[in-house]
């Protein structure tokens, strides 16, 4: 197993934790109640410096897209959905039963919703993008009020208006 990196990114939402190998993020989730505690040091790869770089620019509203390299660990069901879930434009929301269309299997509602649950890769797979058939917003690991804040940030710099 390859040695872990961690550095912390200090959102306008609370504080998220990025995860790396040498080569790959593995993890972009929010943190309850801490205080950023790792900084970048010499030892931190360049892929976790690029991770934080574009979150830094997606906050401030100058990135739409990421394009660091990822690695996403998880069922082949889960990594359907969430290969659905790069594919939501920025800035615009789907329902859950949008992606069990998009991925083929219209029954996987649930399905769809657990795996969404399982995501990872915070903001770059944007499952804040994924809201009830009944335009309410629902589930979230990083809580609902972050879930809104995202969509509102992402229609307030989108491009298309």
């Amino acid at each position: 197993m390859s040695k872990l990196y961690k550095l912390d990114y200090d959102s306008p939402i609370g504080v998220l934790e990025l995860i790396s190998s040498d080569d790959s993020v593995l993890s972009i989730m929010f943190r309850e109640g801490i205080e950023p505690r790792y900084a970048a040091s010499d030892d931190t790869p360049q892929v976790l410096k690029d991770c934080y770089r574009q979150m830094e620019e997606y906050f401030q509203g100058k990135r739409r897209e990421f394009t660091f390299p990822y690695t996403l660990d998880g069922t082949g069901f889960q990594k359907t959905v969430w290969e659905a879930l790069t594919r939501i434009p920025y800035a615009q929301t789907v329902a859950y039963k949008d992606i069990a269309a998009d991925i083929g299997n219209e029954k996987a509602i649930r399905a769809v919703g657990h795996a969404n649950s399982k995501n990872t890769i915070s903001i770059v797979v944007p499952c804040h993008r994924v809201i009830g058939s009944d335009r309410k917003l629902t589930g979230y690991a990083g809580g609902i009020w972050r879930k809104e804040w995202l969509i509102q940030h992402e229609k307030t710099f989108r491009t298309d208006q």
